[in-house]
């Protein structure tokens, strides 16, 4: 055991070995800060790089450096792992060539063009059948019946933010619009207005694509009575695959683009309908937010499915937004505890690289 520590803990390159910029930059934000000359390359700047900081590196610059999000779904054009060394069959650019032999013997793995099962991409029957109107109705039943309710009680807080609203010292300014105005969103529809609000400030931030130019306020909020909310952030218990996951439909549905607005919009209608004061979901910016991969998979299985502690693991990954039907401030559902304004002072972000070719 002493001696497979020792094997694991062992410097093998440092980013200064790598001659393609992206993968250098990516090794070096791995690597470990450690002034020894490099076995490979000698170099004592370099940050240094044990076989599992290797296996990372290469995890994250060609797999997901290579994910391509589909309408549903998303899912790498390479992969890599220890089956296929010494059969890698990739056509990376030519800057790219020793680099990778680099990370192939240091790491004893292989990159591969990957076909993902079919899931990763869309293929789950239920969200198949919300795409269907003929067949969209009796999956929202399922919703309806299936997730949990969750309560939003008295005095807890939210936020919700605006942007170079007219008047920001009044409350009404930060109700739900409208209801002329309704009809533009995630789930609001025409007549039906909502009230969007979020426990994470940064996840307001970005919900509203404020920028350092825009003049911002947030209310803070809090019900005035227990409201019960329809809970989509929910990780359901299935004895099912991928491919017939009710569970995996709702999380694709809320990971995708305004296309898939139609169908949201429809839950939250007959959310309100069964007598819900409103629902918990998903922010589309949970990813960005917490630095999550989207549909990570083991050799094909979902780790949302399949990770021994995947209820943590999903909490990990997802951000909860509330939509509160109507117009929760008019209707004395809500009030406001205080208005600030909220100045952008730094912006930054955090990224990795990934190949043009392959």
């Amino acid at each position: 055991m002493i001696e497979e520590t020792a094997e694991t803990n062992q410097t093998l390159l440092c980013s200064d070995c790598f001659t393609d910029e992206g993968l250098r930059i990516d090794a070096f934000k791995l690597g470990i800060e450690e002034h020894l000359k490099c076995p490979n390359c000698h170099s004592q700047e370099g940050r240094k790089l044990t076989k599992e900081l290797i296996e990372a590196l290469a995890w994250r610059f060609f797999v997901g450096g290579t994910t391509v999000r589909c309408d549903y779904g998303a899912a790498p054009v390479i992969q890599c792992n220890e089956h296929h060394f010494g059969r890698s069959d990739i056509s990376p650019s030519i800057w790219l060539k020793d680099d990778i032999r680099l990370l192939e013997e240091a790491a004893q793995l292989g990159f591969f063009h990957y076909g993902p099962r079919l899931w990763m991409i869309g293929e789950v029957e239920p969200l198949k059948d919300l795409q269907d109107e003929s067949k969209r109705l009796q999956i929202i039943k399922r919703v309806m019946k299936e997730y949990p309710v969750k309560t939003l009680v008295m005095g807890e807080k939210f936020y919700r933010l605006r942007i170079c609203p007219q008047r920001p010292a009044d409350p009404a300014e930060y109700d739900s619009p409208p209801i002329a105005l309704a009809g533009k969103g995630r789930l609001d529809s025409p007549g039906f207005p909502i009230m969007y609000g979020s426990q994470d400030i940064d996840v307001c931030i970005h919900e509203c694509r404020a920028s350092t130019d825009d003049d911002i306020y947030v209310a803070t909020l809090e019900p005035k009575r227990n409201l019960r909310l329809l809970d989509l952030t929910h990780l359901l218990e299935e004895d099912v695959t991928e491919f017939e996951s009710l569970d995996m439909a709702i999380h694709m549905l809320f990971l995708a683009r305004s296309h898939s607005y139609e169908i949201s919009r429809a839950i939250a209608l007959a959310a309100k309908e069964a007598g819900f004061d409103g629902i918990i979901y998903p922010s589309f910016f949970s990813l960005i937010r917490t630095g999550g991969h989207p549909f990570e998979t083991t050799y094909g299985m979902s780790l949302r499915r399949y990770h021994p502690e995947r209820e943590k693991y999903a909490e990990a990954y997802t951000i909860q937004n509330f939509a509160l039907f109507g117009r929760p401030l008019e209707n004395d559902l809500v009030s406001i505890k205080c208005i600030n304004r909220l100045i952008l002072t730094q912006v930054g972000y955090i990224g990795h690289f990934g190949p043009v070719e392959y």
